[in-house]
């Protein structure tokens, strides 16, 4: 099954869009479309671009409109979609105080930490929880993920060049 995936992405739309529609999805986002790149032999500053483009296109998305997809769902009788809306705002809210103290900054350091579940994807649904004005959330979010780019260009691009040494 993955080898089929992997087919299909790679010989279908190429290894840099692959990057950039990883980029694109939740959990994945950047910090995993940036070592994939690496490993995929994508030029650094090609894999940053790419992976930062596909990373910042779904925010303003995000941010116009999950507060009332996350309305629909939690307050929904299918039992799947009440789930998933009350996990992504009890999330938003664990988060929320922290990050409502240094509101800009908070928001952008929360995006820019290379950890699971940092990402631009659950820094737009907080901006929108705590109510960030829509263009400041975007360039929060931008500036993280720039930084998250950074960070994740060094570390993946330094451990291909390590392996690339000993091999």
């Amino acid at each position: 099954m993955i080898d089929i995936i992997q087919n299909f992405f790679l010989e279908t739309v190429g290894k840099e869009l692959c990057v950039f529609f990883c980029s694109m999805l939740p959990i994945i986002e950047l910090r995993g479309a940036i070592p994939l790149g690496a490993v995929l032999g994508v030029p650094w500053w090609l894999n940053y671009i790419l992976a930062v483009l596909g990373n910042i296109l779904p925010v303003p998305f995000i941010l116009l409109f999950i507060k009332k997809v996350l309305k629909w769902m939690t307050s929904s009788k299918i039992a799947f979609f009440n789930k998933i809306g009350t996990i992504l705002t009890d999330k938003a809210d664990k988060n929320r105080t922290r990050i409502e103290r240094f509101s800009f900054w908070g928001v952008c350091i929360f995006v820019a930490l290379p950890l699971p579940m940092t990402g631009a994807w659950t820094g737009s649904l907080v901006a929108a929880v705590i109510d960030m004005k829509f263009w400041k959330a975007l360039l929060s979010c931008f500036i993280g993920v720039l930084i998250a780019g950074v960070l994740m260009s060094l570390a993946s691009y330094g451990v291909v060049s390590a392996f690339q040494i000993f091999s």
